[in-house]
């Protein structure tokens, strides 16, 4: 074979495996890759589709370790084999909340005993926190805080379990960016406009909720919120089992809420390089904050990944409704919608609203 020849197959080729873009999808709509498999080789294939952004040497991964006595956070040998590849860093923040979560050396200690012992750990708030600028004059934040230790990592994975959440209807990509960056005090600032409604009548006196409330803001006999010490952080949401407390959805209050979770993504975006892997198994009403396991409501429906968070999330939140038959999961399932993330997300132009599902497992 001649070299012209040689030179004229290995063109070929490599013209062959590009990923398609420029000419098949417009400007406006996003790849968002998708495979039916849920396992570690799975995602070591998909994010060959998106390691072309993956920049520098220092590579964060942002997981979510799992609330003590929940079981329903995504399995650790799932992203084990791709951290040690890229010899990376799984970073989280310490809660706002009460629980082992709340200090760094208890949350790492969780986070190992939930088998998540095959990486380093770096809480990032664990020296404090400094803030990021934003970029555009925002409704709510010109700017964020983080915790210092994010400056360290140039890339960050933003690997996130998509389920319900209690406060804000679903939690992915956006949440995982926004919170789980954020030290106790960018927290508080998203939670400031989420003070939670309550009925009274509805109360069992379990007592429950005067163990989960971190700032001592609610009696019992009857039930009272005192809204000057709450900091809306929704745990008596999630933990009430007869449903007392719920999110203010009637209200202005709970869009706030979640336009402020996309404001606090959209700086740290622009500051930090990102990509998106969200993973939709174990999908259950509530989130992996709750101190107890939540069955799933829908089998497990697999992965995604793309550069887009907004896509990516539009992508994961149709695919929750297509398998659930209905227009929104959430709101059926928790009584709390979240589309407002996507919808105010998309305003602010952190991405494309429209995307085109790519399926990996027909490669």
């Amino acid at each position: 074979m001649s070299k012209i020849t040689r030179l004229f197959i290995l063109i070929l080729f490599s013209l062959l495996t590009l990923p398609v873009f420029s000419e098949d999808i417009p400007e406006d709509v996003s790849v968002v890759y998708f495979s039916k498999e849920i396992s570690a080789k799975s995602i070591l294939k998909i994010y060959q589709k998106i390691k072309g952004n993956v920049k520098g040497e220092k590579i964060g991964i942002k997981v979510h370790f799992g609330e003590d006595g929940n079981q329903t956070f995504l399995n650790p040998e799932l992203i084990e084999p791709l951290t040690k590849q890229l010899n990376a860093t799984l970073v989280e923040t310490n809660v706002l909340y009460g629980g082992k979560r709340k200090t760094t050396d208890s949350h790492i200690k969780l986070a190992k005993e939930h088998g998540f012992t095959f990486a380093p750990i770096d809480i990032l708030d664990s020296e404090g926190e400094t803030t990021y600028k934003a970029k555009e004059k925002l409704k709510y934040f010109s700017e964020v805080k983080v915790g210092t230790h994010l400056d360290k990592y140039d890339t960050i994975i933003i690997y996130s379990h998509f389920k319900g959440h209690g406060s804000a209807g679903f939690g992915g990509a956006i949440k995982n960016v926004s919170m789980g960056f954020a030290p106790a005090s960018g927290k508080l600032q998203m939670n400031t406009a989420f003070v939670p409604n309550y009925d009274p009548e509805k109360c069992i006196e379990c007592g429950l909720c005067l163990l989960d409330c971190p700032e001592n803001a609610i009696s019992i006999k009857p039930v009272v919120v005192d809204t000057k010490k709450c900091i809306g952080c929704g745990s008596c949401i999630s933990f009430c089992p007869a449903k007392v407390f719920t999110v203010p959805d009637k209200n202005e209050r709970h869009s706030i809420f979640l336009e402020k979770l996309v404001e606090y993504a959209k700086v740290i975006q622009e500051n930090k390089n990102m990509v998106y892997i969200n993973v939709l198994a174990n999908i259950t009403a509530y989130c992996d904050c709750m101190k107890m396991t939540d069955k799933p409501f829908l089998p497990d429906i697999g992965i995604l990944a793309s550069t887009d968070i907004v896509a990516i999330e539009k992508a994961s939140h149709d695919l929750v409704n297509k398998e659930c038959k209905c227009d929104d999961a959430f709101l059926k399932e928790n009584q709390v919608s979240g589309y407002r993330q996507i919808e105010y997300a998309a305003e602010l132009k952190m991405g494309n609203i429209k995307y085109k599902l790519v399926d990996i497992d027909k490669d």
